[in-house]
């Protein structure tokens, strides 16, 4: 049996009339940035969080960047973060101006430790970026409450999260500004890049639009310095197609996990811990594997895609060595042992049975 760590066709096929329907709409009407259908995604977006504003941008990366510069971040700040998360979040900040400081995570659920984040705390610091990292939410009571005890600004990072819940809340609401991407493997993703920012702040907002078009209130008229990352009306009419299907699939990412966390939990695996009043939505299922590699070369012997995320932290990069700072030891390593197994909405019970028989093989050899 094969089976794929991914297959994106799959959904296509079960959506292909809507999207040519919706794809049709657009090169009809000759209108192809920031339009109709964007702005109809954006209330719609915005509707499903529950959040008053959302502001469609190029991607997730541009949205970390845009949002901290709207919320008045720049060269001179500090913004601390993990090290456990796509390059991406570190990128956004850098883009922005500001100083990453890179911190370690939690052992049970992998996301930022609020312990860590407080020793992080300088007279520079000017907010924090959780990620809820493989679509778990973080501890956000508890970081909301460090942010408001040090006037810093909560930044989410809820790119792996389009749909989670934490106390009932859907997560990037919770923060100042939440950011999500829809890269074509996101939960909720596009045919391209492709991303939004969130926030009940108007004033943010507003700025928001400005930094997204060079800086324009009106056409042609810089008020600032922007920058062009907008949202592809393609995009956002493939996105208001898929956006109605959300919590179902979702749910089916839940169940499969659940399928997952079943047939495993006699094994020497571990999974990701998950909050009370957490809804995850297993963007990504890993699992904390001993013998992380010899696991995965026999799974891909046996003709099941795996992944790992992430093989390095970003603190262990060349290209971000540079950051310095104290070793992260939770972080190094759980780097060294998490395997992302396959999860899709339209994988099967079967493909997950078998992949979690092949899991117990090697743990049995």
């Amino acid at each position: 049996m094969r089976v794929p760590f991914l297959d994106l066709t799959a959904q296509y096929r079960t959506l292909q009339s809507e999207i040519w329907e919706a794809l049709n709409r657009v090169l009809e009407r000759g209108r192809f940035i920031l339009g109709p259908e964007v702005e109809a995604f954006e209330a719609e977006f915005a509707a499903y969080l529950g959040v008053p504003y959302a502001v469609g941008v190029a991607s997730g990366t541009d949205g970390l960047t845009l949002a901290l510069q709207a919320l008045g971040i720049g060269p001179g700040d500090e913004v601390i973060t993990v090290s456990h998360t796509a390059v991406a979040t570190v990128t956004g900040i850098e883009r922005a101006g500001a100083r990453p400081v890179l911190v370690d995570i939690d052992p049970t659920t992998w996301t930022i430790d609020p312990a860590a984040v407080r020793a992080a705390i300088t007279d520079r610091t000017r907010a924090v970026v959780v990620v809820h990292l493989y679509g778990n939410p973080a501890d956000l009571d508890t970081i909301q409450a460090i942010c408001q005890s040090h006037g810093l600004y909560l930044v989410e990072d809820a790119c792996q999260a389009h749909g989670a819940r934490y106390r009932h809340r859907r997560v990037g609401t919770i923060g100042h500004v939440g950011v999500f991407s829809f890269y074509p493997t996101k939960n909720l993703g596009g045919y391209g890049d492709g991303g939004m920012v969130v926030t009940a702040d108007p004033t943010v907002a507003e700025r928001l639009r400005r930094l997204r078009e060079y800086g324009w209130r009106q056409r042609f008229v810089s008020e600032e310095v922007g920058t062009n990352s907008r949202l592809d009306e393609i995009q956002a009419a493939c996105l208001r197609v898929k956006l109605p299907h959300l919590d179902e699939w979702n749910e089916r990412r839940r169940s499969l996990a659940g399928l997952y966390r079943e047939a495993l939990r006699d094994t020497p695996v571990r999974f990701q811990g998950v909050l009370p009043g957490a809804e995850p939505v297993y963007h990504l299922f890993v699992i904390q594997a001993p013998d992380r590699d010899g696991l995965q070369a026999f799974l891909t012997e046996h003709g099941i895609g795996t992944m790992v995320h992430y093989p390095q932290a970003v603190h262990q990069q060349p290209a971000y060595r540079r950051l310095g700072g104290s070793a992260l030891p939770v972080t190094e390593r759980i780097v060294r042992e998490v395997l992302s197994l396959p999860l899709y909405p339209e994988l099967s019970e079967t493909a997950v049975e078998y992949v979690a028989d092949r899991v117990r093989a090697f743990y049995r050899r």
